[in-house]
């Protein structure tokens, strides 16, 4: 039984707009900050995304349905997934990680809520178990590097 509805359809193609995001967000903060540490963890955070991003498409085309193409209108013009204020303060390593844990916890609630669907079929279930685990890790990471800030 297929169990890919047009509901879960949504909610991937919400979760792949808020991937593009937040690979942009860390991709901005990558390029922002001159702490190697904090650098190299953007850096890695943003190919993550890109990754999560590539496995949501595939998901999705899998099931016959067209991924959407770019972030979300939100991230793109109201809540850039980082906040760009970050930016124009020199090397603001602790506002970064603050959008940082604000951006992760967002993610692990919209993960949390898709993951309630009754609906999932098993292989979509599968990758968004791997990627909220993955993402709940790296909050903790991120909560470690900003005691250190």
């Amino acid at each position: 039984m297929n169990a890919y509805t047009e509901t879960v359809g949504t909610h991937l193609n919400n979760l792949l707009e808020k991937t593009y995001d937040a690979e942009k967000g860390y991709k901005t903060a990558a390029e922002n900050t001159e702490n190697t540490n904090l650098k190299a963890f953007f850096q890695r955070k943003s190919e993550e995304r890109k990754d999560f991003g590539h496995a949501l498409k595939a998901e999705i085309k899998l099931f016959g349905e067209e991924p959407e193409k770019g972030g979300s209108i939100q991230g793109n013009m109201h809540r850039a997934w980082m906040d760009t204020k970050a930016f124009f303060t020199k090397d603001n390593a602790e506002a970064m990680l603050e959008e940082s844990i604000r951006g992760e916890k967002a993610a692990i609630d919209e993960y949390e809520h898709v993951l309630k669907e009754a609906t999932l079929p098993a292989s979509t279930n599968s990758i968004l178990s791997y990627q909220i685990n993955t993402i709940k890790s790296d909050l903790k990471t991120v909560k470690r590097l900003e005691d250190l800030s």
